[in-house]
């Protein structure tokens, strides 16, 4: 990049950084209000409790199949185009999840569920969009201050319940749908933000910037991983981390009710693990520009390994696992943050969103894949055992770490 352009290209990411956090806080808020209602709305129109676990489950599921999608695009036309795109698929979810209850229909509802992924997808993307103009010595931080803006929307979500059932009541509309009319207000207004005022699209600019034109195919996703190590790494390790964090996770609750603890408890559990998930990310995002990408990754891991031990010796009181939340939310945030800051260092430009499309992919497949084993870990070993069993993933990164390691001193 031509040292002319650099104080003007500074300019346009603190502008970048800035569009992106509003539109994630308000992208947050509408997931946070359809998450937050989901399950129970799921009960509801299936006629059994036994299926709301599919509300966050095609969820994920959808977050998943559109991130490739939604990656190609920003490849072709952006990521103001991909990113409003997506937010509009989500707004677009808030409506047929009120059509399916006004019904009702099961079949219709899950489909609305898996098109609500497209927020996450979107969020998802939008990190890596704060990275696309950033120096390689600021992507940590300005990728982590928009992980963490998503916090705000997802705290506030939640406490839309019961305006949003007023709201919804004093309309007409079926019992448990009030709440998705803030989704869908949010998601328009996310949809505008990006479709205004990111502007210059900052894809496009840094493509520009360093005569990469769209002419000049790129390579796609899954190719990059298999010819770049540290992708392959990278990618890997963001995807065990979430893996871990939503086996623990997803079954805590069920453990502490089982256990006897109140709802509140519960409740305060998890905002506990949540905070520990965004609170301290642009903390660790300017660890991993000062110290490395590595070294933070590496800690995250120990973070985690930290949480489940704790799980492992102390299933039995509540405070040690709430303990353990937290260090498990710690370590997704520092494992997460580095990673995807080692990826896109690793990855030519022309190139990341296709990998980076590659990783949210992987990433919501393990997550899922996570949530779903342990339920059947947890009835087999129990809470303890499932914090053993875990640990296997953690195992995984850091042996990959060890050997990347090894085979650089061999070279040397």
């Amino acid at each position: 990049m031509p040292p002319e352009m650099q104080p003007d290209m500074q300019r346009q990411q603190r502008r970048v950084v800035w569009v992106l956090v509003a539109a994630q806080i308000m992208g947050g808020l509408g997931i946070g209000a359809t998450v937050s209602v989901g399950a129970l709305l799921a009960a509801q129109v299936s006629g059994s409790d036994a299926w709301s676990g599919m509300a966050s489950t095609m969820s994920t599921l959808g977050a998943a199949i559109l991130a490739l999608p939604l990656a190609r695009y920003a490849a072709a036309r952006g990521r103001r185009v991909a990113l409003a795109t997506g937010s509009a698929l989500a707004a677009s979810s808030a409506v047929l999840l009120i059509v399916a209850a006004a019904v009702p229909s099961f079949p219709l509802l899950l489909l609305a569920f898996a098109l609500a992924g497209a927020g996450a997808a979107t969020n998802l993307q939008a990190r890596f969009a704060a990275t696309d103009l950033a120096s390689p010595r600021h992507r940590g931080r300005d990728l982590s201050l928009v992980v963490w803006s998503t916090t705000i929307g997802s705290v506030l979500g939640p406490n839309l319940i019961e305006p949003g059932e007023a709201i919804g009541s004093a309309l007409g509309m079926p019992t448990l749908t009030g709440p998705f009319l803030f989704a869908l207000g949010a998601q328009i207004i996310t949809v505008l933000v990006y479709a205004v005022f990111l502007r210059p699209d900052p894809l496009l600019t840094a493509r520009e910037a360093l005569g990469v034109t769209t002419k000049e195919p790129p390579r796609l996703g899954f190719s990059t991983l298999r010819v770049n190590p540290t992708a392959r790494f990278s990618v890997a390790a963001v995807s065990l981390s979430h893996a871990t964090m939503v086996a623990l996770m997803a079954m805590t609750p069920v453990h502490l009710y089982g256990h006897g603890a109140s709802l509140a408890i519960v409740g305060f559990t998890i905002s506990l693990h949540v905070a520990g998930m965004f609170a301290l990310s642009p903390v660790f995002g300017w660890l991993s520009d000062r110290l490395g990408r590595l070294p933070v990754l590496l800690g995250g891991q120990a973070l985690l390994l930290a949480a489940l031990v704790t799980a492992w010796l102390g299933s039995e009181s509540a405070p040690l696992v709430v303990v353990s939340l937290v260090l498990l939310g710690l370590g997704w945030s520092a494992s997460t943050i580095s990673g995807s800051a080692m990826l896109v260092d690793a990855v030519p430009v022309g190139d990341r969103p296709g990998v980076q499309g590659v990783s949210d992919l992987l990433m919501n497949l393990a997550g899922a894949a996570g949530g779903a084993l342990a339920g059947p870990v947890l009835i087999m070993l129990g809470y303890s055992g499932l914090g053993a069993a875990a640990m296997l993933l953690v195992a995984v990164v850091l042996g990959w770490a060890i050997l990347r390691s090894s085979k650089r001193v061999v070279a040397a």
